[in-house]
């Protein structure tokens, strides 16, 4: 099915809906209008907010703008923020159609968390141990246009604006100080290597020097060497000037400030704002101790299922030996960095032979294979995905990190490939991407338990089209399951029940068969950004009892391509309004 032809359907089904209510047809279109123009102001409120955003989207006139970070902007976007809210609360939901509820309902919700976040300060911590403004911005250049004159300006522009765009971060930080919204001190090792590659004395040397030695051919000889000269200034007078000033200050302001405790519940109002962050990234109405009780029972069901794996190969030991088997014998690694990479690769291309088997309709943007970059490799993790451009104009990157081999099982290669590529991340945010009759906002929303619960259902469907024939890779399965159920487990136990960063290390080690490298980063990465974790497990384990739903009430009516292409319809949507077109996706086609 196409995507105009999917949203045919949607809207005729809104026509039968309306053609039913008895409210009438003026009031139905007096409350659309009025949610259509907050929705619109809404979005060119972010666009112009956030400039970067506006490049990836597609919306160019903020190219030459990295946008504002003071205190006084975010308690700003807070007050419209709240307006927006008040207004969207005015408008009466039962006289919209269906799908244009939808909007309201994901709307609302991004609103919502949006307002709580702000409230909650988190603004004041705008880095983690391995993200944020000095880790994102050496890859400006792979995530905006350089093909005209104007193009090099704007990117000119851009590397001008770092230096202070550096003091404003730095402005939040210090007030982080004063509030006690500071990172934990242990997820800082190593952070210099992020940030001392890009001080440089050759600007030459510098990533963000790429693009001028490799410019289009249709610029001339003079254009290109005025360019040049141009980026170099500018990566001299602010780039080098502003990753300088961000190591002193945190060597002699930041790190001197930095909390001792690892938890959430150790911010200002931390306890109440870790329930909140709870229940913003599952989408549901549910408390840190409710997910901690869902992760155990998950650690439980797995670890039967990897006993089996166990026997299956004949392995004389028990599970830890097992697991210390596999973390140790070398035929499990990668030789070298271009092995991994072509064990990927066959991987994705097996798989993409089999996705019509289980989808109707596929994705036009094509996506290619990446390594993550050196200077950010020693604290990411195993990959990542990054989403093509809004405009078409650049594809979607599933990046592999081969930083430590030893430290990259390829029994793991084919459930983190199905994840973050297809028929996971690439797939999904391809798709949303390209929907026809959505608000903008829509396209582009990150609704995590959707997005990251999505790509984790997706690692099981390999099992249903060819996947995992050698055991071994099947356990690579059952450990990267097993991985998110223990940050079910480990994310509450950290920030809500009074866990040790080493108890959470331990955890992990016992139940999982990834590396130490691996859990440690990984651990790391949960107490600087308290309850994202929580969102893959839970956003899977609702997809997949939505299935199981679905295949008991259709019975021999059900169809997975056809289920598939109802989960992904709407692109990505809180977990409670998902439930709900599920089940009237099973009421229409029983």
């Amino acid at each position: 099915m196409t995507n105009l032809t999917r949203v045919t359907r949607i809207l005729g089904v809104g026509v039968l809906l309306c053609a039913a209510w008895p409210a009438p047809v003026a009031a139905q279109s007096h409350a659309l209008d009025r949610l259509n123009q907050l929705i619109d102001e809404a979005w060119q409120f972010d666009l112009q907010e956030s400039p970067l955003f506006a490049t990836r989207v597609g919306v160019h006139r903020f190219n030459d703008q990295l946008g504002r970070q003071t205190v006084a902007d975010h308690q700003n976007r807070l007050a419209t923020k709240t307006k927006f809210h008040e207004r969207l609360k005015a408008i009466d939901r039962t006289q919209l159609t269906r799908l244009d509820q939808i909007n309201y309902d994901v709307f609302e919700r991004l609103l919502r968390d949006e307002m709580a976040e702000a409230s909650y300060q988190s603004y004041l911590i705008p880095i983690t141990n391995r993200s944020g403004f000095h880790v994102a911005f050496p890859q400006l250049a792979s995530q905006v246009p350089l093909n005209t004159e104007q193009d090099f300006e704007n990117y000119i522009a851009r590397l001008k604006a770092f230096a202070p765009y550096v003091d404003e971060h730095i402005g939040l930080m210090r007030a982080g100080i004063k509030s006690g919204h500071v990172l934990p001190a242990v997820v800082l090792e190593g952070y210099r290597d992020a940030v001392e590659t890009h001080i440089v004395d050759d600007p030459t040397r510098s990533l963000l020097y790429a693009p001028f030695t490799n410019m289009p051919g249709k610029l001339t000889a003079s254009q290109q060497q005025r360019i040049a000269t141009a980026g170099r200034q500018a990566i001299s007078s602010s780039v080098v000037v502003g990753y300088r000033k961000f190591l002193e200050f945190m060597e002699s302001e930041y790190l001197p400030a930095c909390r001792g405790s690892i938890g959430a519940s150790s911010l200002p109002h931390g306890r109440e704002f870790y329930r909140h962050r709870v229940r913003r990234f599952t989408t549901l109405d549910v408390t840190p101790e409710q997910v901690h009780k869902t992760g155990l029972a998950e650690v439980k069901r797995i670890r039967e299922e990897m006993a089996e794996v166990i026997k299956q190969v004949e392995f004389k030991g028990d599970f830890a030996a097992f697991v210390q088997h596999l973390r140790t014998d070398p035929k499990f690694y990668p030789a070298s960095a271009d092995q991994l990479k072509k064990e990927t690769a066959y991987v994705l291309k097996k798989m993409d032979g089999e996705l019509p088997r289980l989808f109707k309709t596929l994705p036009r943007t094509p996506y290619g294979i990446r390594e993550v970059p050196a200077y950010i490799a020693p604290k990411t993790t195993t990959a990542y995905y990054q989403q093509p451009a809004g405009d078409g104009s650049q594809a979607g990157f599933y990046f592999i990190n081969t930083y430590n081999l030893r430290a990259r099982p390829l029994y793991g290669v084919e459930a983190l490939s199905l994840h973050e590529a297809v028929p996971g991340h690439h797939l999904q945010i391809s798709l949303q991407q390209e929907l026809a009759g959505l608000p903008e906002f829509r396209r582009f929303a990150g609704i995590t338990a959707f997005i990251e619960g999505w790509a984790l259902y997706s690692e099981r469907l390999g099992l249903e089209v060819g996947f995992y024939e050698d055991p071994y890779s099947n356990f690579g399965r059952l450990t990267y399951e097993m991985w998110r159920a223990c940050r079910l487990v480990v994310d509450t136990g950290m920030h809500y029940l009074g866990w040790t960063r080493q108890q959470a290390i331990e955890y992990m080690a016992e139940n999982t068969a990834l590396s130490l490298h691996n859990i440690t980063a990984e651990v790391d990465r949960y107490i600087s950004w308290p309850g994202q974790a929580l969102a893959y497990k839970t956003g899977e384990l609702k997809i997949r009892e939505l299935r199981t739903l679905a295949e008991k009430e259709l019975g021999d009516a059900f169809d997975i391509r056809t289920f598939h292409d109802a989960v992904l319809e709407n692109g990505a949507i809180p977990l409670g309004v998902l439930e709900q077109h599920i089940h009237r996706f099973i009421e229409e086609n029983r």
